[in-house]
């Protein structure tokens, strides 16, 4: 009988941290011994104190060694609390990118058209370029930029995704 590995899921943590110098080089380190992949990975102070940062991780895995990851997290003495937000149910996840794009003519006028059905912004414009701001869903990005190579992607800044549990309480 062979048996076949569980299929990697795709899944967002939150993870909350007491703010202090090498705590995200040992949890990034953390994944890299285990050999997981970080897809995203974006960290920012969530007190008015500055004392207390969010850090959310996406990354692909079966639910087993996921759970070993959040368990490991949580033995981590600055980690405060950790959180799948995938295998808790509804959540939020936006991502923000800056897309540089460069043409003329129908070129201009296409990624004009495309960002108004895509809701970007220009943020910056020349008589040969723009840079657009999209925000949304990873999905809705990827394919944003994949439209925008079409019509004369230039480059990408991309922040990672921010994510939050739906409903009143906090995870």
């Amino acid at each position: 009988m062979h048996i076949h590995p569980a299929p990697a899921e795709r899944h967002t943590l939150s993870v909350t941290v007491d703010n202090e110098a090498g705590i995200l080089a040992r949890i990034a380190g953390m994944f890299s011994a285990r050999g997981y992949n970080i897809e995203s990975l974006t960290v920012a102070d969530v007190t008015a104190d500055e004392s207390i940062s969010r850090i959310t991780i996406v990354t692909s895995g079966a639910q087993a060694n996921i759970d070993q990851i959040i368990a490991q997290l949580d033995r981590l003495v600055p980690v405060h609390k950790v959180a799948d937000l995938t295998a808790l149910g509804p959540h939020v996840e936006r991502e923000l990118a800056l897309v540089k794009v460069a043409g003329v003519g129908d070129h201009r006028i296409e990624a004009l058209r495309l960002a108004d059905v895509y809701r970007a912004r220009v943020v910056d414009a020349t008589t040969g370029s723009f840079v657009f701001e999209v925000t949304g869903a990873s999905e809705k990005v990827d394919t944003f930029v994949g439209l925008m190579r079409e019509v004369g992607l230039v480059e990408v800044a991309r922040t990672g995704v921010a994510a939050i549990a739906r409903g009143r309480e906090a995870v």
